[in-house]
């Protein structure tokens, strides 16, 4: 089980890898366009109407990716107070208690986001001249990876591995 498990790491790994290139490739990208909207607005009298739009929804992937990726390296929200006093075994069952309810929300996102953008698809962004549905798109992508991450997380402690948590070293893949 530690071998298959170690195979999923290496490919959830680079599933992260990825999202956190992509993330910052929209960061960057959201910058030029804010960077650009100013420079035609007050230096060019004129205005990019496709900028603002379009960095939104370039916004929401890098946020949905990025929480992923926290996600599967143990930086997300916990309340670790009742750690503190229980033994180490307590301790695994509630850190798989917090995984299941993050992948639980992942499951709401996928679907939530999922029925937002079916509800969406006719209308069109005015200035990019797309869907609706792309604002929407970003939830599902991020519950997506927040579902495979958070089971990744469960099973590498059902397998004995061990599972980032915040402050602790990174893990080796």
């Amino acid at each position: 089980m530690q071998d298959s498990m170690k195979g999923l790491a290496r490919f959830t790994g680079l599933l992260a890898r990825a999202a956190l290139w992509i993330a910052g490739t929209g960061l960057v990208l959201m910058t030029i366009f804010i960077a650009a909207q100013v420079f035609w607005r007050y230096l060019l009298n004129d205005s990019l109407t496709w900028s603002e739009p379009a960095s939104v929804m370039i916004m929401g992937w890098f946020i949905f990716l990025g929480a992923a990726v926290g996600i599967r390296e143990g930086y997300h929200l916990s309340f670790d107070i009742l750690l503190y006093v229980l033994p180490d075994r307590a301790k695994g069952w509630l850190h798989t208690l917090s995984d299941v309810a993050v992948a639980a929300f992942g499951g709401g996102m996928i679907w939530f986001g999922s029925s937002l953008a079916y509800k969406t698809a006719g209308n069109m962004v005015p200035s990019l001249g797309i869907s609706g549905a792309f604002d929407f798109i970003p939830i599902v992508g991020g519950g997506v990876l927040i579902v495979l991450f958070s089971a990744e997380r469960v099973l590498r402690r059902i397998a004995g591995l061990p599972t980032a948590r915040f402050g602790d070293a990174p893990l080796e893949e």
